[in-house]
């Protein structure tokens, strides 16, 4: 299994780019910060990987996002090879997360304040009205439903739960 799910902050401005043949690409760079902080120098250190999207979902990558907004990629890893022009011995090796989908992350404001409404801001998602070019890579429709109304949404009466005393009542 090859799947890749990443959760950063763009480091520039999506490039889109179209192919000869009129298919449509984006490049991307997805900054992400590590988990530990650097015992020598104090600072918590980032990985950025670069990420190529196509089609629908390079042209929605482009639309609604820029530098410095979060973003949620879920793909697969490809790596590749190429021949240094300037020194023909040597061979460069390269690894790319190949975007299947993507995902607004974090709230309107941490997400640039898009307009429109994103339900719980994934657009894969079929229960919320999506921008025109709102689409994974595999070219399936647009969402057609509009979102749901959570404001009167009810969670019951907390007298209807039990408590429970011990964990030697939890089936797990």
């Amino acid at each position: 299994m090859n799947k890749v799910i990443l959760v950063g902050r763009l480091t520039a401005d999506p490039e889109l780019r179209q192919t000869t043949g009129g298919t449509t690409s984006c490049r991307f760079s997805v900054a992400m910060d590590r988990k530990f902080v650097n015992k020598q120098t104090g600072e918590r250190e980032s990985d950025f990987i670069r990420c190529t999207a196509w089609g629908q979902t390079a042209e929605f990558v482009n639309r609604y996002f820029s530098k410095g907004k979060l973003i949620g990629v879920e793909g697969q890893l490809r790596s590749g090879s190429y021949q240094d022009k300037n020194h023909p011995d040597v061979t460069h090796y390269t690894t790319d997360v190949f975007v299947e989908n993507v995902e607004f992350v974090g709230s309107k404001a941490e997400s640039g304040g898009n307009s429109g409404n994103y339900g719980n801001n994934n657009y894969n998602n079929n229960s919320y009205s999506a921008p025109s070019n709102n689409y994974n890579s595999n070219n399936s429709a647009p969402p057609q439903a509009s979102a749901p109304n959570n404001d009167n949404m009810s969670y019951g009466d907390i007298n209807d739960y039990e408590e429970i005393l011990s964990d030697g009542d939890v089936p797990f």
